[in-house]
């Protein structure tokens, strides 16, 4: 196994800075997604530690070796790294068998060594070998792009965007396909994706980049339900953001006083809550009132649009699909947990 580290690293591209001093470590058998929207610097930085891309500054570690650094750059079929592009990028002359052993040493491609093993590892069946690329669906061709990319053994596997391009059910059946295999075989691994849920259920550690820059790395729960700043909450997941005075542990708002995740400065500041935090209930002397605004269905729950009586400002409910009321009719509001305060 090996520990990915990326030390004060900046790349640029076409002369325009894209990188700026990143730095990140991914512990050894671990998975961390890269998240953040396009033409933030994901694949660039991706690009960087494949060796497809020079760095401007900074060092890229694998284990003990530095495969970038100053007067050090290793090529990329030296780095002992597997590489999944987001179409998978199969070779169309080829069967399903030569694409996987494609890369390893000639006898062992005669042999035709690890081929059923790896796609039975990516949960194909052995006799889709003989087949073309364009003879599988879109999921079973990025199930076997990753099992090109473990044939050699790499210590690190890069992901980049490989479910883009796939509908929601296959999407999360090939995701859980390929977390499997690369659990089984114990590599490192990034990932890179602009999907929230797709960061936030594959990876141990999430990094959110924004304009070349992380601004927060952390576990998935930390990164959700504490984030460090305004972009990171609103690019992680539905939020909603109220005014409020804070005065230290809480805070007051249009739905009543809340506790605060930490220490808030005194004064006007922003107050993150998450959908799921604001709860309908009976209406009775006191609890904070709203109107219903609109409601968008997902079958298993729904969004609520509400217009808080208090200041006519409008927040998101997250409620149970069977629990969705009217347009129109007036509900009691309540907040469960702690909200984020961030100075205004």
């Amino acid at each position: 196994m090996t520990t990915l580290r990326i030390e004060g690293v900046a790349a640029s591209y076409d002369g325009r800075p894209v990188l700026h001093g990143l730095d990140l470590q991914v512990p050894s058998g671990s998975t961390t997604a890269i998240l953040g929207p396009s033409g933030c610097g994901k694949t660039t930085l991706l690009r960087v530690i494949a060796g497809f891309q020079p760095a401007d500054e900074g060092t890229v570690t694998l284990g003990d070796t530095v495969v970038v650094g100053p007067g050090r750059w290793v090529a990329p079929e030296r780095r002992g790294i597997g590489y999944v592009a987001q179409e998978g990028n199969l070779f169309p002359h080829l069967t399903v068998g030569q694409n996987v052993s494609y890369g390893l040493p000639r006898a062992a491609r005669r042999a035709g060594e690890r081929v059923s093993e790896l796609l039975e590892l990516v949960g194909l069946t052995p006799d889709l070998a003989a087949r073309r690329p364009d003879q599988l669906s879109g999921g079973q061709q990025q199930r076997v792009a990753l099992a090109r990319a473990l044939a050699r053994k790499p210590t690190l596997v890069l992901l980049d965007e490989p479910f883009s391009s796939l509908d929601a059910g296959l999407r999360a059946t090939t995701r859980e396909a390929v977390s499997d295999a690369l659990a089984h075989e114990d590599v490192t691994v990034v990932l890179v994706t602009h999907d929230q849920a797709e960061a936030l259920s594959f990876a141990d550690q999430v990094a959110i980049m924004h304009e070349g820059r992380f601004s927060q790395v952390g576990t998935p729960s930390q990164v959700y339900a504490t984030p460090t700043d305004r972009h990171a909450a609103a690019f992680l997941g539905d939020a909603v953001f109220l005014r409020g005075r804070a005065d230290g542990t809480s805070v007051v708002t249009a739905l009543g006083t809340l506790p605060v995740h930490q220490p808030a400065p005194a004064g006007t500041v922003d107050v993150l809550l998450r959908p799921e935090q604001i709860q309908l209930r009976t209406m009775s002397p006191g609890t904070p009132c709203a109107e219903v605004v609109s409601t968008t269905y997902f079958g298993h729950d729904a969004l609520v649009a509400l217009r808080l009586q208090a200041d006519r400002t409008v927040v998101t409910a997250r409620v149970n699909g069977h629990e969705v009321p009217p347009a129109g009719s007036i509900v009691g509001l309540s907040v469960v947990g702690q909200a984020r305060a961030f100075a205004g």
